[in-house]
Formats: structure tokens, C-alpha cells, sequence
């Protein structure tokens, strides 16, 4: 019986699209999911775990996030300074009106994989708060 063979694509031969996703349509989680197969290339047939092969993904109104149940209030946030007691911890409803950017991107980034590359991955993903942006677009999600 003769082996399957496959091959590799060629650094040359990626070809990076980039896709909309409009954030207000779905819940947080399911569009951060959607985000983060197409950062990661896992769309492609041609995904290969140890290669970066993934698009660029614009998410259009970040700050019109859904969420469901009581996660704007119960939902919280931690970090810590390094120093004893030095735990500080904020809510959902807290950071949507601050930064509603960056919840989207750390839920994203918390998906992605811990590969080498996963910071760009990251740079990949473009957060827009409204509808108009500046970027070519060539597929939406």
C-alpha cells in the first residue's frame, strides 16, 4: 500500500485576504471564534499547524458587542501589579465603556493557539468602532 503524501505551501504561495466581520451581529464569543480561525488560517485547505497562514480580519462595531445573561455585571477581569495584594480586578460593563476594543482583541488572542507567531496573529486583526473604515476589503464573514 503506498503511503498519502502531502505537501507544503510555499512561503511565496500564501496569499493573505482580508474579511469584515460585522461584531454587533453575533455574541461576543462566537465572533471571537469566527476571528480566530481566520487569523489562524484554519479556513484554508492548505493549514498546516507550525505555518502561519493566516488573513487579515477587519471587526466592525466592537462597541455594539453582545452579551448573553448577566455577563456585563458578573463577568470580571483580573490583573495583578507583582506586588502582594497588588490584585486588581474590573468588570465587563467597566471595560465596554473604556476600551470595548480590547475586550474583543483578548478574547481573540485567548482563542489563538500559543504558537511562536501568535503575535502576529494578533497585529492581523484590525478593531474599528463604528461601521466606516479605510481598509480593502475582500470577503465577509
Amino acid at each position: 500500500m503506498k503511503p498519502q503524501s502531502s505537501t507544503l505551501p510555499l512561503q511565496k504561495d500564501i496569499k493573505r485576504q482580508w474579511f469584515e466581520v460585522d461584531a454587533s451581529q453575533k455574541a461576543m464569543g462566537r465572533v471571537a471564534s469566527d476571528i480566530a480561525n481566520v487569523l489562524r488560517g484554519k479556513h484554508k485547505r492548505s493549514f498546516t499547524p507550525h505555518m502561519d497562514l493566516g488573513d487579515f480580519v477587519v471587526a466592525t462595531n466592537v462597541e455594539k458587542l453582545k452579551f448573553s445573561g448577566r455577563k456585563m455585571e458578573q463577568k470580571k477581569y483580573y490583573r495583578h501589579s507583582g506586588y502582594l495584594g497588588g490584585l486588581k480586578s474590573t468588570t465587563l460593563k467597566t471595560e465596554m465603556q473604556k476600551h470595548p476594543d480590547q475586550v474583543l482583541k483578548r478574547a481573540v488572542l485567548n482563542m489563538l493557539d500559543d504558537v511562536k507567531f501568535r503575535k502576529t496573529l494578533i497585529s492581523r486583526l484590525k478593531l474599528v468602532t463604528g461601521a466606516v473604515h479605510n481598509y480593502k476589503i475582500d470577503k465577509k464573514l
